[in-house]
């Protein structure tokens, strides 16, 4: 299938059917999987021969899941996690060690934020943050012992973007690992390895499921990595459930389709709000008000399902605004089917001190909007209603 496009791949890519001719792949839950021979039991220990031992290792569904992720992103290998903080965690903890230094994007989200500044430490790996808007300074930031560079593009939730071009040529001409978290765009919209990424982490709790019904993670990309990652991982056991797989892999036949509403219905949304007069800022990277818009065009086919603003009365209105709302869900996730809001300051990034907050742009009265699939005008209705409400 090496001529198909993309999405024909993702969706006739399949765990290879069983005796009973299923057409759609079956669940396997099993924990483990047995041996025809202790010949062939010794073998696979001893990787002499592929296949399934323990789910914890692999399995049917899981390994699905993985083959498609690898269409989507144009990756060579990868391995799937039960979350995408586990897939974040692994990405690091495989492949650093004391001493290891990490440059990371100075807009990550909360919980990246808590392992670089206090996890890692405790293991002597370090970190320092960049800012996306002063590239002429990234390259004075690489230390001797600078192992990777860790980003998101677009970034959660100030939807500010990186050229994943040009960090692609700074990583190879100093040999670092160069690893992209991909969760807001997702492999649909935009594909880090085609500009130099190594390595692209998901939270396939977002986008991949796209219905708000399981936890997952997945990193995929150059095998000798992924090959570490399969190590690590299968001692440490952050693997996927195969439900949570066979759910995932599901999913991932829709996610065009479902994207192309995400993203249409975002645009309309942030046009309708970029010259409101209750809005402070309206960012999205599609409109030509975004600071960089350019870039977006360049690496993104579209602009994503989440749309940010920070609305005129700070803390205050924003924490009414969210409680005025009818139809939209308050809740910590996005990429849901259903168009879910969330206030950072006092949510996804509270654990962020007011100052490390400010220096990432995460206002009090900053709103970050999930839009789901609902008909755009009842979305934008209950919007308004709500800044009327809380005024």
């Amino acid at each position: 299938m090496k001529n198909k496009n993309k999405e024909t791949q993702t969706i006739r890519t399949q765990a290879a059917r069983t005796e009973f001719r299923e057409h759609s792949v079956p669940l396997y839950l099993t924990s483990s999987f047995t041996f025809e021979s202790a010949e062939q039991g010794r073998a696979l220990f001893a990787d002499e021969l592929e296949g399934n031992i323990y789910s914890r290792f692999s399995n049917p569904n899981t390994s699905e899941f993985i083959e498609k992720m690898c269409v989507l992103e144009g990756a060579e290998d990868g391995f799937a996690f039960a979350s995408g903080m586990a897939a974040v965690f692994t990405g690091f903890g495989a492949l650093l060690q004391a001493g290891d230094h990490i440059l990371a994007s100075r807009s990550v989200f909360g919980s990246s934020h808590q392992l670089l500044t206090r996890v890692l430490p405790k293991w002597g790996i370090t970190s320092t943050y960049a800012d996306a808007a002063r590239p002429e300074e990234w390259e004075s930031l690489i230390q001797e012992n600078t192992k990777m560079i860790f980003i998101e593009t677009p970034s959660n939730p100030q939807l500010e973007l990186i050229d994943l071009e040009w960090l692609g040529k700074l990583a190879r001409k100093h040999n670092i690992i160069f690893s992209v978290d991909n969760c807001f765009a997702t492999p649909y919209l935009q594909t880090p390895i085609q500009y130099g990424a190594d390595l692209v982490i998901h939270s396939a709790t977002k986008y991949i499921d796209g219905q708000g019904r399981v936890l997952g993670g997945v990193i995929v990309g150059r095998k000798d990595l992924i090959s570490e990652i399969r190590f690590f991982s299968r001692h440490t056991g952050p693997a996927l459930s195969p439900f949570n797989a066979w759910i995932l892999s599901k999913s991932l036949e829709t996610l065009p389709v479902r994207m192309d509403r995400h993203c249409s219905s975002a645009l309309a949304l942030a046009q309708h709000l970029d010259t409101h007069l209750e809005m402070e800022s309206v960012l999205y990277p599609m409109l030509p008000s975004h600071p960089q818009h350019e870039l977006a065009k360049k690496q993104m086919t579209q602009g994503g399902g989440i749309v940010t603003f920070v609305v005129k009365g700070g803390y205050e209105r924003a924490q009414k605004f969210m409680d005025a709302l009818q139809i939209a869900s308050k809740t910590a996730n996005l990429g849901d089917t259903r168009t879910t809001v969330t206030h950072p300051a006092s949510m996804t990034h509270s654990k962020l001190t007011p100052n490390e907050r400010a220096a990432v742009g995460i206002f009090d009265g900053l709103i970050r909007i999930s839009v789901g699939l609902e008909n755009i005008n009842d979305i934008i209705g209950d919007i308004e209603q709500a800044l009327t409400a809380s005024a």
